[in-house]
């Protein structure tokens, strides 16, 4: 506990230069949300100070603390730490706050200052994200430490707001947190009853300790975010407790010292004005004509956190290089897992499916895959929405992730998509390679996670099963028709379509060695044929997105291209067609943006420009396909949603059958 004078001016000087450089960028930029950071300015200082094991020179430090800014809007708050702490950021880009290219974006994003953990804003993102950073520490741990080689130990911090609290997908991650006593894991919820509508009383009334409590947390209060020793106080106890995850409720006023704008909704998301800015400077005992000023002392306190920092690192680094010594197998495996690689010569292990007429469903080829990998990939874990039957999604006799075993690999998120989804980018977030699963139609429930895992990049794997119409007698409310074409136009987001179980295992080779964009699997709950391919092309082709699966031998006149359940149908139109003397030629396009990576040579040998009769067969939305029919071609897919009925019945029913898509293709023909 600190008592001298000294000290307790430094501490007030470093608080208020968080908090006047965030009034200042704000007011500076005209946008932005000042009120949050001159809250918890004081918050962010003790658990930095004194809590948070990390190192601004080595930002990447695998055994560091994570901090989650789950109130994003809050950015000025982590930006200020940062920079005066001694991370890679700038005053000048401080001064560039909400400015065109600037490291300091209005919400933080990650990868833009080394640093930020985690892309944040959505509120309720990162707390959940956090629960999955939990669980990496919680499964690494006891994966890699051994006795007396405790080189993964590090705790996971998240402040969350009003809003936070409010958003359902905080409700999913502090049950599933809960439930699996994560207790690594410290949320600090900034209670300062505004919103942007006013006081959250408006909308928010319920008792949130109480709440915590039957969610299996500890729960603490401070009643003044000023009350440093108080602070220091929860965050100790909070750390202590090793069984559960820990909240802490600290009572807050937005935009403290601004006389005319604290605690109230004008401070939450715009520049208080230059007026309000030079009265709440006069009250934190700062001179009001200087912008963006930063004491002298701040230089030597970053110094101290920076050669802390260094010294922590370098402790840490000692321990590794011992456990090497003594466990290099484990040891190769960590290093490999930091820095993305995949076990040597794991796609040996991927199957090579015999043809079959009568086939299997893609979830189930890809259950097969899936524990044919993961034998030799550790750190490859994940689960289902309490779907892991009928997803094909769990790992044989690797054991489930719970409190009494923190090794399993299997995890099970219960009915939580949305959570489920936030929780796989924080794992990612922490080296781990993720997997979870669930109904291709609850994708919408995760559209939010999924967003803001190709944002930041993340190599996550998103299994999506009962695919289409084809799943049949669960009718319209289980049937995604407009889902493919919503996950397509997600920049960054690979969407694979496998016609069968052999394009499946092909792709997964292409999946394994992504470290830079999430995936999503798009798999039938139906059989399909294992396409026979000695009578046609081989599935290799399916590596580059798209690719001629069965041809003519002249100049085709009609080109079919299709994906997932409809190839097979597809091909038998195509059998059809050149039966009948027409020259036919099938496309199976797994993957729109990868066949759209390759060079226009490539992509002019699959799709001839000059070949402008082309017929589409895709059992979802028809939105997005006129980009490869243009003005001449017809797709057959669904326009409206579907039926309960047998699976045979329903593609008959809606014209996913050989007769159809052959007498579409020579009705384009007779166009002419």
């Amino acid at each position: 506990m600190r008592n001298s004078k000294e000290a307790a001016d430094i501490d007030k000087t470093i608080i208020n230069t968080i908090r006047t450089l965030a009034m200042d960028a704000v007011q500076k930029a005209n946008s932005g949300h000042p009120g949050t950071p001159m809250a918890l300015a004081p918050l962010a200082y003790v658990l930095w100070d004194r809590f948070i094991r990390h190192s601004p020179t080595n930002p990447a430090w695998h055994n560091r603390d994570r901090f989650v800014l789950s109130a994003g809007h809050a950015s000025m708050l982590l930006y200020g730490l940062l920079y005066i702490t001694g991370y890679d950021v700038s005053l000048d880009d401080i001064k560039a706050f909400r400015q065109l290219h600037s490291k300091c974006a209005g919400h933080p994003e990650y990868g833009l200052i080394p640093g930020i953990e985690c892309t944040t804003g959505p509120l309720g993102q990162g707390a959940a994200m956090s629960v999955g950073f939990a669980i990496a520490e919680k499964w690494q741990r006891e994966y890699f430490n051994r006795p007396g080689h405790e080189i993964i130990d590090y705790n996971v911090f998240a402040v969350l707001s009003d809003g936070c609290m409010m958003e359902g997908i905080t409700s999913e991650a502090a049950s599933l947190a809960g439930h699996l006593g994560m207790g690594n894991l410290v949320w600090i919820y900034d209670n300062n009853h505004i919103t942007i509508e006013g006081l959250t009383s408006l909308a928010f009334s319920e008792d949130v300790s109480l709440r915590f409590r039957g969610y299996g947390w500890e729960v603490m209060h401070v009643a003044d975010a000023n009350d440093l020793d108080n602070l220091t106080k929860a965050f100790e106890s909070a750390i202590s407790e090793k069984n559960k995850p820990c909240l802490v409720i600290v009572d807050s006023h937005i935009a403290y010292g601004a006389p005319n704008k604290q605690d109230t909704a004008d401070a939450h998301g715009s520049p208080l004005g230059e007026d309000e800015v030079r009265a709440a400077k006069k009250f934190y005992g700062w001179d009001p004509d200087k912008h963006f000023y930063v004491p002298d002392d701040i230089s030597l306190y970053r110094d101290k956190v920076v050669s802390r920092g260094e010294r922590l690192v370098s402790e840490w680094e000692n321990k590794f290089r011992l456990y090497k010594s003594q466990y290099p197998e484990t040891a190769g495996q960590l290093d490999m897992m930091i820095s993305g690689e995949i076990p040597a010569d794991i796609e040996t292990r991927l199957p090579v499916f015999p043809a079959d007429s009568k086939g299997l469903p893609t979830r189930a080829a890809n259950g097969i895959i899936l524990n044919a990998i993961a034998q030799d990939y550790p750190w490859l874990l994940g689960g289902s929405g309490d779907l892991a039957p009928s997803n094909n999604t769990r790992i044989s006799g690797a054991g489930d992730f719970s409190r009494e075993n923190y090794k399993g690999k299997n995890l099970h998120f219960g009915i939580r998509e949305h959570a489920m989804g936030a929780i796989l980018n924080g794992l990612a977030l922490s080296g781990i390679r993720p997997y979870g699963a669930t109904f291709l139609v609850f994708s919408d429930y995760m559209r939010p996670a999924i967003r803001l895992s190709a944002l930041m990049k993340l190599p996550s794997i998103l299994i999506f099963t009962h695919d289409s119409i084809g799943l049949g007698e669960d009718g319209p409310t289980h049937q995604p028709i407009e889902h493919l074409a919503s996950l397509r136009a997600i920049p960054g987001l690979q969407v694979i379509r496998p016609a069968d179980a052999n394009e499946l295992a092909v792709l997964w080779r292409y999946v394994l060695t992504l470290k830079d964009r999430p995936t999503a699997l798009i798999l039938s709950r139906q059989a399909l044929p294992v396409i026979d391919r000695s009578k046609y092309l081989a599935a290799d082709g399916a590596l580059r997105g798209a690719y001629v699966i069965a041809d003519t031998d002249a100049d085709p006149e009609i080109i079919l291209i299709s994906t997932g359940s409809e190839v097979s149908v597809t091909l038998e139109a195509h059998e059809r067609l050149i039966a009948d003397g027409i020259k036919s030629r099938t496309v199976s396009m797994p993957c729109w943006s990868l066949f759209e990576s390759q060079d226009r040579a490539y992509m002019e040998s699959v799709l001839p420009e000059s070949v402008v009769r082309r017929v589409v067969v895709e059992a979802g939305s028809t939105f997005g396909w006129e980009r490869y029919i243009g003005n001449s071609g017809a797709v057959i897919g669904m326009s409206r949603f579907g039926e309960s009925a047998p699976e045979k019945d329903v593609y008959r029913e809606f014209g996913f059958t050989a007769d159809n898509i052959a007498k579409s293709a020579k009705d384009l023909l007779n166009r002419r």
